[in-house]
């Protein structure tokens, strides 16, 4: 699935009309057959997916995973063409990068196929904006050539956040010796450097990414295929979801070993966004037949064609050998849970290794996720070292507590699940479906303690929920609190932690999940969060119930200092204020510190800890740049009151609409619904402070009126639940 093939057909081609036939063999067939002459491959949730799939290279979530059907696809995937060659064409195109100061030098060399030894050069010309850069010309020696171009002033690509993403187009044009046009290609890329950098320091060693030298912290989250039927997908939705994690104020993407090598469009837009791509090889959460030289070879040829096809695109941050191998897939000796190191080696330690490092050397290549690179292997989740896979709180059964406690290096795994909202649950259920243990409801989620782990994480934070409606929508906001309360935590660790990925970014199917955005492209209240916890620059709080008091914590990540202003109220529980302060802060380079330390012993003698809300804002001039809130209870302690909440709806001439919303008493986890209209909101899921009024944006609203906005409109809140 994940190769090119190419066959020569011209002696099988006749005068007139010809048919192509592809017979395909049966995929499950294909793997018993191999499974009785292999032996068994173990992996991991084995009765989620078919047993074996590991021994055919196609996409394994096909064969089922804990959030994904059992449906085994079978076709073309992608274009075939046919492709007439009576001179030359050209085989591969390779761009390398020198950086100096205010000058990149490109070393762009070509490979060409010839089939006359007529005389044939290679000219490539360099573009930006549709403007001529430069260009070279040069002949074909054994069919190669070698053109070095140097651009001065050049302007640099930058992850989202840090810079613009300027993309130089490279036109490369094979000539016979009337210079006519033979053959071409075309490349765009991004003049830039993008490393991993791993150097000792006081934790143990580092796990950073470095952009054009500049260290900067990942804020992202994993990606699955978009749908089960992968060749369904949209470029338009492609585009909407990766337009959604710049919105979130994400900068890079995990594309998971158990999918796909994505699209072009994928890659290309993750270039024009800022997306910065960690890029799995295509192994998951199994073990894999390296033993057989047949396997080994045709995983040669995909590793090298693929890392041919992406290697020039500026978005391209790593490659990575596997997903979890190395978490208890691996051991001594081969036995019923794992392969051996003797066999793991060869694919994971050497091929992938080599074929990146001779094919895209100025991108890194890493061996599994999670992996520790120094000290003992097999301790998969080193906090001193590597990226890290804490799946403590879900799998393991910990508090969201837990998170406190983990110091580690980058994570790029972890999660927590939610239902989908109940417009796309009703899409897959009829209303006698509609109770979270339906078999429909259990058939559509795939994890074993899925719907028990739900329900716990809810129930230790929230009151329990009132019907099935309210179920789903406050399973999604306990998988909403609990990535903020990690992420928040991970973001304070900042230098010691530099990146955090949460599992996952989107659904193939409607599911129960962990993902931030279902199956139809509706944000869960995750996503909305993610774009507040993930803000360039963030106020969070650590609660410390002990003692009764509440330290505040500045995290920019802005190569800029400037100063800020940072206020915080302590209101009751309806809203009268009790305490104000403010504080004068210089944000300097991407940092995290601990600003100010709120003492509340004595409120809390006089009011109790379930009386009492800590609203945090930081400014900078009259630009709010984050907001938060603290309590010292749970939230399902917290003696809140009925608020009373007005929507002003307005619209402008383009037919955009503002929602402005005010309350007479806090209003937590408020969120808005339009049953029946598909609205994309700005934001959502807020925490609304009385005479503190908060605007929504609506964009490009139409063709929704503003009477159908009006008559739609539900405000919730959390004691709606």
């Amino acid at each position: 699935m994940y190769r090119t093939w190419e066959f020569d057909i011209k002696n099988s081609l006749k005068v007139g009309t010809n048919q192509i036939e592809i017979r395909f063999g049966s995929a499950l067939k294909y793997i018993e057959k191999n499974l009785r002459q292999l032996g068994p491959m173990p992996s991991w949730d084995g009765q989620m997916r078919i047993p074996g799939s590991s021994l055919i290279r196609k996409m394994p979530c096909n064969f089922g995973w804990d959030w994904g059907p059992k449906l085994v696809t079978c076709g073309i995937w992608r274009n075939i063409s046919i492709i007439g060659i009576n001179t030359g064409r050209i085989r591969e195109v390779e761009i390398r990068q020198q950086h100096q100061r205010n000058k990149v030098t490109l070393n762009i060399n070509t490979k060409s196929e010839r089939l006359s030894r007529a005389k044939m050069r290679a000219r490539v010309t360099v573009s930006l904006k549709r403007k001529v850069v430069a260009e070279n010309t040069t002949p074909l020696k054994a069919g190669k050539t070698t053109h070095t171009i140097k651009i001065t002033d050049p302007q640099l690509w930058w992850p989202a956040g840090m810079g613009k993403q300027p993309l130089y187009d490279i036109h490369v044009e094979l000539l016979d010796s009337n210079d006519n046009v033979i053959d071409k290609q075309d490349k765009r890329i991004g003049l830039r450097t993008l490393r991993l950098n791993q150097k000792k320091d006081k934790w143990g060693r580092s796990f950073e990414f470095v952009a054009n030298n500049r260290p900067f912290f990942a804020k992202g989250a994993n990606w699955i295929p978009a749908h089960t039927f992968i060749n369904s997908v949209s470029d338009d939705f492609y585009r909407q979801l990766l337009n959604d994690t710049v919105t979130a104020n994400m900068n890079m993407i995990r594309v998971w070993g158990g999918g796909i090598y994505e699209q072009e469009i994928f890659y290309n837009l993750c270039d024009e966004l800022g997306i910065c791509v960690w890029q799995d090889f295509m192994f998951a959460c199994s073990t894999f037949p390296t033993f057989d030289e047949n396997f080994m070879a045709n995983v040669k040829i995909e590793a090298e064609e693929n890392v041919r096809r992406l290697r020039h695109h500026p978005c391209m941050a790593l490659w990575c050998g596997n997903n979890e191998l190395e978490q208890g897939l691996v051991g001594p000796e081969w036995n019923e849970h794992q392969m051996s190191w003797q066999d793991y080696k060869p694919l994971f330690d050497k091929l992938l290794k080599k074929t990146v490092k001779k094919l895209n050397p100025e991108c890194d290549y890493w061996p599994s996720s999670p992996h520790s690179p120094t000290g003992d292997r097999a301790n998969f989740n080193n906090p001193e070292c590597g990226d890290a896979h804490l799946w403590n709180v879900w799998h393991g059964r910990e508090p969201f507590e837990w998170y406190q406690q983990a110091r580690h290096r980058f994570v790029s795994e972890f999660g927590f699940q939610s239902f989908p909202e109940p417009q796309t649950v009703k899409t897959y259920t009829a209303p006698q479906d509609r109770n979270v243990t339906s078999y429909v409801m259990e058939h559509h989620q795939r994890s074993r303690i899925g719907n028990s782990m739900i329900i716990t994480g809810t129930a230790d934070w929230f009151l329990l929920p009132s019907n099935f409606e309210m179920t789903l929508w406050l399973s999604q906001i306990t998988h909403a609190y609990a990535m903020q309360y990690a992420i928040e935590h991970f973001r304070r660790q900042m230098p010691q932690t530099m990146g955090t990925l949460y599992w996952q970014l989107n659904d193939c199917w409607p599911v129960a999940s962990w993902a931030s955005i279902d199956s139809l492209g509706k944000w869960k209240a995750l996503h909305y969060l993610a774009g507040r916890f993930f803000s360039p620059v963030l106020v969070s709080a650590v609660e410390n119930r002990t003692d009764s008091t509440i330290d505040i914590h500045l995290t920019s990540d802005l190569y800029e200092s400037f100063p800020a202003k940072l206020t915080w109220t302590v209101t009751d529980c309806s809203g009268k204020e009790i305490l104000t302060g403010q504080k004068n802060i210089k944000l300097t380079k991407p940092a995290s510190q601990k600003v100010h330390t709120l003492d509340l012993k004595d409120l809390v003698k006089k009011y109790s800890e379930r009386d009492l809300i800590v609203w945090m804002e930081v400014n900078r001039g009259s630009k709010v740049l984050s907001r938060n809130l603290a309590t010292l209870d749970k939230f399902k302690h917290l003696n809140l009151e009925k608020p009373k909440i007005t929507a002003d709806i307005r619209t402008d001439s383009k037919q955009s609409y503002t929602i402005t919303l005010k309350t007479n008493k806090p209003a937590l986890w408020t969120w808005l619904e339009f049953p029946g209209l598909d609205v994309r909101l700005s934001d959502n899921f807020i925490h609304l402070k009385p005479q503190q009024p908060v605007t929504i944006e609506l964009p490009s609203a139409n063709p929704i009126t503003l009477k159908q906005l009006k008559s739609k409109i539900r405000i919730r809140t959390l004691l709606d639940t």
